[in-house]
């Protein structure tokens, strides 16, 4: 068994997202983060700073945009008919919405006017600099149905639900 966080291994971690001194987001070891390394699940930054770390090491590592949710997007923004919209939507709120082939996207409801609502599409940490503070709790080698699905299963891999959606 590795020691060290490689790809193809479940890694559980408790950490505080911020940005700009102020916290976004935490997960604390009675409900921490569980990700499949090499998978794409955590932003690039993140992962390429966890990489070869032990289980207990702490880090507190600061993205810029491109290592963590991106720049900002102008391109993400989209206008849709006022009336395709709920009658209660104002500016500020995250909706989810359904394309012509049933994908779901979220979206951050940038602009309401008589006609139209303006969404974006981006991540609401797009354009930002972030820190995390994280430590890492445990890890394990993934099995053959988390890396062929490209997610952990819950922390022995074995879990009938795990939280997420298969495209299976």
């Amino acid at each position: 068994m590795a020691d060290k966080i490689q790809d193809g291994m479940v890694v559980s971690l408790a950490y505080r997202l911020l940005m700009d001194g102020q916290e976004i987001e935490t997960a604390d070891a009675d409900d921490p983060l569980d990700y499949l390394h090499g998978a794409e699940n955590i932003v690039p930054g993140l992962e390429r700073a966890l990489t070869g770390k032990s289980t207990g090491e702490r880090l507190t590592i600061t993205l810029s945009p491109e290592d963590a949710y991106g720049e900002y997007d102008e391109d993400n923004l989209e206008s849709v008919a006022r009336e395709d919209m709920p009658d209660e939507v104002e500016a500020g709120m995250e909706v989810v919405i359904e394309d012509d082939e049933g994908y779901m996207y979220e979206a951050t409801v940038k602009e309401v006017t008589d006609d139209a609502v303006i969404l974006d599409f981006n991540s609401p940490l797009a354009g930002k600099t972030i820190t995390y503070e994280v430590e890492i709790l445990g890890m394990r080698q993934a099995n053959p149905d988390e890396l062929d699905h490209g997610h952990p299963h819950g922390y022995d891999g074995e879990d009938d639900f795990d939280g997420y959606e298969d495209d299976e």
